[in-house]
């Protein structure tokens, strides 16, 4: 297959973020590549049997193939054995939705998820790889770790938006730095309805074994009529230990390995 791969990359990046697919015509305009590469770009990814398009004109969107290479590199980097049997057993305890993410060059990038909701509203958004770090529970916890400075050369680099999201998300970085130092005092970065409407999450961050070095975050999130603030409070000691254990059996795999931003 060869093919730019940075235009190529982008396009699955794209797609991951939209289950259902995009027309080539989004694709493009949103990649800003012009319709002819788009084009051919996606022809080689349909031929190398990355993206599939049901009907001629149809959406273009990710095969399965994606999703196994993905469970192939955790299995093999082990943190399916080490590291989800934790998710699943504090979603279970929770009764909510888990997410662990993985610090990586200076971003936060999802990894695994566990949901422990069996009945009644169920909260699974569909999310990109990478944390929105300004108004995502996960993006404060790590956010807490740093100081002003580097918070803000972190949110520069991904890009301040300040419409999209909650009723309640930061408006300026100000209000964000605010959100900062409330979790850098709580241990925990908790939000209502600041990623999405409707929502709340609790997050802490993960340390490698010698306390030092944050390597990750893992969050609890649900609808906001069972994830009070007391049901935080509640919650929080599970999420810490969790995090911990995290911290412990993550030692020494690739995945934790890129946390130095």
């Amino acid at each position: 297959m060869e093919v730019p791969m940075d235009r190529a990359v982008a396009i699955v990046e794209l797609l991951s973020r939209h289950a259902s697919g995009l027309p080539l015509m989004t694709i493009a305009d949103d990649l800003a590549i012009p319709r002819s590469a788009t084009h051919r770009l996606l022809g080689d990814l349909r031929d190398e049997g990355y993206v599939r398009q049901d009907y001629e004109g149809g959406a273009y969107r990710l095969t399965a193939k994606i999703v196994a290479l993905g469970f192939t590199y955790l299995s093999a980097a082990g943190a399916t054995s080490r590291v989800q049997p934790v998710l699943d057993r504090l979603a279970e305890e929770t009764g909510e939705l888990v997410t662990l993410a993985v610090i990586d060059a200076g971003r936060l990038i999802r990894l695994a998820k566990a949901q422990g909701a069996r009945r009644g509203l169920l909260y699974n958004p569909d999310e990109g790889a990478e944390v929105y770090l300004a108004a995502t529970s996960n993006g404060h916890a790590w956010l807490s770790c740093l100081d002003d400075e580097e918070v803000l050369q972190l949110v520069a680099k991904q890009g301040f938006k300040r419409e999209g999201y909650g009723p309640n998300a930061p408006r300026s970085l100000k209000e964000l730095l605010d959100f900062v130092e409330r979790a850098r005092a709580a241990g925990c970065a908790k939000i209502f309805e600041t990623y999405e409407a409707g929502t709340a999450a609790v997050a802490v961050p993960i340390f490698r074994a010698d306390g030092a070095v944050p390597i990750g975050t893992v969050s609890v999130a649900g609808p906001c009529i069972r994830m009070t603030e007391s049901m935080m409070d509640r919650i929080t000691p599970a999420l810490v230990d969790a995090a911990r254990e995290i911290g412990q059996k993550g030692a020494g795999l690739p995945i934790f390995d890129r946390a130095e931003h």
